[in-house]
This record gives C-alpha cells, structure tokens and sequence, in this order.
C-alpha cells in the first residue's frame, strides 16, 4: 500500500473573483503544505495579489470555497482569517507610522489589565515586553520596541510586520514582496526568518518579483498569468528560464502534448 497523502495546511478550490467587467480570478485551486514555502509568481495583472487578499480575508471571493487542515473555512475579513491562523504582510507594511513599535504590533491585539473599581487600562509594560521577545525569538531587530514606526528603516519596518504576522500562531503568513526596495543585508534577514517560519512548521506563501529568493529558500513555484495557475514546479525541477517563460506565454510546456 501506498503511504497517504498529506492533508495540506491549505486549499483554495475554484475561487473567481471579477471587478466590474474584469475577471481577475477564474477558477483558481491552490494547496499548501504545513511547513512549507511556495513562490507565487506572475506578471503585474496575473491575479497574485487578489488571491491571497481572498485568503487573508481582505477580499470575498465571487464563488469557490477555501478549506483549512481539510475543513471548511468560512471567513470575511482579517481578523477571521487570523482566527484561522492565516496572517498577511502586505507590501506597504500596512503599519501606523505615529504609533510605536510595540503598539503596531498588538494592533487590534492589546493587551489590558483592570485597575481598582473595573477599569480596564492598556498594559503597556506587558506589550513592550512581549515584543521584545518577539523579536529576540525572530532574531530581528529594532532601536526600541518604544520607537515611533515612522522613525525606522524600510528593512526595520519590515521586522516590525513578520514580528506582527508571526506572533500570534499563525500557521500560514502569505508575505507580498517582502525583499522589495531592501537592501542585501535586509533581503538575507528575511530569508533567515522565512527558513525560521519553515523549521517551526509555519507554512509561506511569498509574492515576489525575485526569483533568486524562491530558488534560495522555496520548496516550489506556482506560476499565474491572467488569472489562472499555468503551471507548479518544484524547485529542484525548474530554473529561471523556465518560469520567466511562462509567466510571459502564460503556457506549460510539459502539460503541452506532442505536435503532429
């Protein structure tokens, strides 16, 4: 007998989404492993984005069902999706620049304690705390975890959303072009930290331009074009030629047939 499959962390089924007259998504599938790190990758309109804002909860999908750990999930917005245990960085960080460091990261999550008479009053010193330990387990680093957001770098700001993304159990944190407009030094932290989710069998899903990440730290490509998957590969099965060429043709060579 052969061993069974393993039940993924994740499945997308025949998710659509149009806006307006645009199709943006037609019947897409995806699945995820626990642990694992998939590459998503497509051209500018290829439906990246608008498929993982539906699993992180930022969009409603028109039809298609999304089942976690093979039940299914029902959600409709983040915090139900953080619920679920799926977090997302989006490319701007999505932070708020006037607040710190700590507070950013326990955003929507604060932590209160009551005082004489029922009062509840922000922990301050228990989220400052809890944020540095964060980051001391992520082996990222900021100034201060009291530092204003708007004071640090892009890489520092960068810390700042996986340390929010992965704080808090989340199993899957979808990260959408997260080596962009950072520096080598920056690049190589975040791949540290993704091989770090990976070890603690938190899966990845990474948008991204760079295919030199994905080679470096991917376990498999999951190529879109125009609003559908076109091919997977593993990583060990393809190269940088191969997938550039379907991102522009939009076409599987190996799933073509003979030509007469």
């Amino acid at each position: 007998m052969s061993a069974s499959l393993p039940t993924p962390l994740v499945e997308m089924r025949g998710i659509s989404k149009s806006f307006g007259a645009v199709s943006a998504l037609r019947h897409v599938s995806l699945s995820v492993l626990p642990g694992s790190v998939v590459g998503l990758v497509g051209d500018n309109a290829a439906g990246k984005s608008t498929l993982m804002k539906i699993l992180a909860g930022a969009i409603l999908p028109d039809s298609g069902s999304i089942l976690i750990h093979g039940r299914p999930a029902v959600y409709d917005n983040p915090i139900g999706a953080r619920e679920a245990g799926i977090e997302m960085i989006y490319q701007d960080f999505a932070l708020v620049p006037e607040l710190t460091v700590a507070q950013n990261i326990f955003l929507g999550r604060e932590q209160v304690r009551r005082r004489w008479g029922g009062v509840r009053t922000l922990d301050t010193a228990r989220m400052n705390r809890r944020a540095r330990e964060l980051f001391a387990s992520l082996g990222l680093r900021v100034p201060s975890v009291t530092s204003p957001v708007q004071a640090l770098s892009g890489g520092q700001q960068q810390a700042v959303a996986i340390a929010r993304a992965t704080g808090f159990e989340a199993e899957l944190v979808i990260m959408d072009e997260p080596t962009a407009n950072l520096g080598a030094p920056a690049i190589e932290k975040v791949r540290q930290t993704i091989e770090g989710l990976r070890e603690k069998g938190v899966a990845v899903i990474l948008i991204s331009h760079r295919l030199e990440d994905i080679f470096a730290i991917g376990d498999r490509f999951v190529v879109m074009k125009r609003g559908e998957i076109v091919a997977n590969r593993e990583v060990g099965d393809t190269c940088s030629e191969e997938i550039v060429a379907m991102m522009v043709t939009g076409r599987d060579p190996r799933a073509e047939g003979p030509t007469a």
